[in-house]
């Protein structure tokens, strides 16, 4: 079971930084567990949401939510790695559909963390701790794709920089519901946690940040849309929650989607297909693509179209 503690912003943490200030008033935890604890909504004042850079006053009431602590040590797994790209600053790996990034609680083995501890050791950065060695950003579990892992901090400090200023580039390709009617189009709508449910996001929610992504419709079926999606922003869910809002939500997506698939789809059909960054040693441009993976052919087979 998860615990809250409640404090009272004192007269000498008044004007500082939130994640410094929790960090202040906690200080027997770390301030990138501090941190995923703000980002996840999971700290919180006067009963908002805050960013980490959210400037707080004196008397101000800090709620804090942590989870159950968990003894469990997160093990190295010979568990199969797709690497599509490596260098001594960092590795880029081609996700399978259904595996967990890092570990979470119900979730702590199996993960790409596991994987990547069996076949990398130690040779990952450290910014976002034991639990998420060498992860800079994510997918969820049933997107399949492309992923940057960083091999240490200065690569991993790199990276987060290009997503913070939405240069890095990220493409994906998915089926949706229905068909679109343009051909091209931009969905500029911002998402933030759901009133209604705490995992998940939506449109109309608390806290809301902006989010913003294209589509480009590619070909049409009966009844279903295959689309290439690129990001401006990197919102959590951003892409199922926005195609859900414009009426077409991802083939197979049951959180968003309202119901299950009749075809059988396990999950949502959503691939990251392209990567585009510059790199962090040598500031050169490289692009990585991968290939539709085998579930997205066999659906696109299913819907009318033989490969």
């Amino acid at each position: 079971m998860s615990k809250e503690v409640f404090f009272t912003i004192p007269k000498e943490l008044s004007s500082e930084r939130a994640d410094k200030a929790v960090i202040s008033l906690m200080p027997s935890y770390s301030r990138s567990f501090i941190q995923r604890l703000i980002s996840s909504g999971d700290i919180t004042i006067d009963g908002k949401e805050i960013s980490k850079n959210r400037i707080v006053k004196e008397g101000e009431v800090l709620r804090a939510v942590l989870p159950e602590e968990n003894e469990q040590v997160i093990k190295a797994e010979n568990l199969p790695l797709d690497i599509v790209y490596e260098d001594k600053d960092l590795l880029v790996v081609n996700k399978q559909k259904g595996m967990v990034v890092h570990p979470a609680p119900g979730s702590f083995s199996g993960t790409l963390v596991n994987a990547l501890l069996y076949h990398k050791g130690s040779s990952l950065s450290s910014i976002n701790g034991e639990e998420r060695p060498g992860i800079v950003h994510r997918l969820d579990k049933d997107t399949s794709g492309l992923l940057i892992v960083a091999k240490h901090d200065f690569a991993h400090e790199k990276i987060a920089q290009q997503m913070k200023e939405r240069t890095l580039k990220r493409e994906y390709k998915a089926i949706v519901r229905g068909n679109i009617k343009d051909d091209s189009g931009t969905i500029d709508v911002p998402i933030g946690r759901s009133s209604k449910d705490r995992k998940k996001r939506a449109v109309k929610s608390i806290n809301p940040k902006d989010a913003i992504t294209h589509f480009e419709v590619l070909e049409r079926f009966n009844g279903y849309t295959y689309v290439g999606l690129s990001l401006e922003t990197g919102r959590t869910h951003q892409i199922r929650v926005h195609m859900a809002h414009k009426g077409n939500p991802i083939a197979g997506d049951t959180v968003y989607g309202g119901r299950k698939n009749k075809l059988g789809l396990d999950g949502q059909c959503l691939h990251a297909a392209l990567i585009g960054f510059n790199h962090p040693a040598t500031g050169e441009y490289m692009e990585i693509e991968s290939n539709l993976p085998k579930y997205f052919l066999d659906f696109i087979r299913r819907i009318g179209r033989v490969e």
